[in-house]
């Protein structure tokens, strides 16, 4: 006869402390926390998945849908060296930055000491923001249908700016145009690098890539 007593013991029968089965058997659904994924997916990787990987996979033979290059990140890199006399510049630079990406950018610093440039080891020279998933989809979107139709005499971008292994850098003289960027509030007008990185084995198959997503090459 068990023991009444007995705390591993409770009504039914029922180890204590194991949660009874709600009616239906069902497991709980998992809930929406709010996270960037779970609230919507941006266009521009509908139309990878929709358009962009059906002709990659006609133009290069492609067996398996995995071997389609992809986006992997795009990092936005500013370089002021104006902010050795002049911190104020990086950190309006970095707000800058913040607002175009939607995410928070982070100082970089000086690897090694310059006395030429008055540059010591650990000086902040420089802002840079790295875009994954959702965030990078979104600002590529923008800048090719939005910022880089704003340049005035715009007739493409180079071709030639590929590293050889399909990542494509891209060098922007002035950040007034993005949208976001209010000419009234710039504190300096100053250029950055766009550099995006693919899964791309090759140039041909990065350029590729990034003619189907709608980047405007100079022919």
């Amino acid at each position: 006869m068990a023991d009444a007593k007995d705390p591993k013991k409770a009504k039914g029968g029922k180890p204590a402390g194991r949660p009874a089965k709600k009616e239906g058997g069902k497991a709980p659904q998992a809930f929406d926390d709010g996270s960037e994924e779970s609230k919507f997916q941006p266009r521009l990787r509908d139309t990878y998945r929709d358009r962009v990987v059906p002709a990659l996979m006609k133009e290069f033979g492609y067996k398996n849908v995995m071997q389609v290059p992809k986006l992997e990140r795009i990092v936005l890199n500013v370089g002021m060296s104006e902010a050795i006399q002049n911190v104020k510049l990086l950190e309006s630079a970095a707000t800058e930055l913040g607002t175009i990406t939607g995410q928070k950018a982070v100082v970089t610093r000086a690897k090694k000491a310059i006395a030429g440039f008055k540059l010591r080891q650990g000086m902040p020279i420089g802002t840079k923001v790295t875009l994954r998933n959702r965030r990078m989809y979104e600002f590529f979107d923008r800048l090719v249908s939005l910022a880089l139709p704003r340049i005035r005499d715009f007739r493409g971008v180079s071709p030639k700016a590929f590293d050889g292994r399909g990542n494509y850098t891209l060098g922007l003289k002035e950040q007034l145009i993005f949208p976001e960027i209010q000419y009234d509030e710039v504190a300096s007008i100053h250029g950055m690098d766009i550099t995006i990185v693919t899964t791309a084995r090759t140039n041909d198959e990065g350029k590729a890539l990034l003619t189907q997503l709608g980047m405007p090459f100079r022919t």
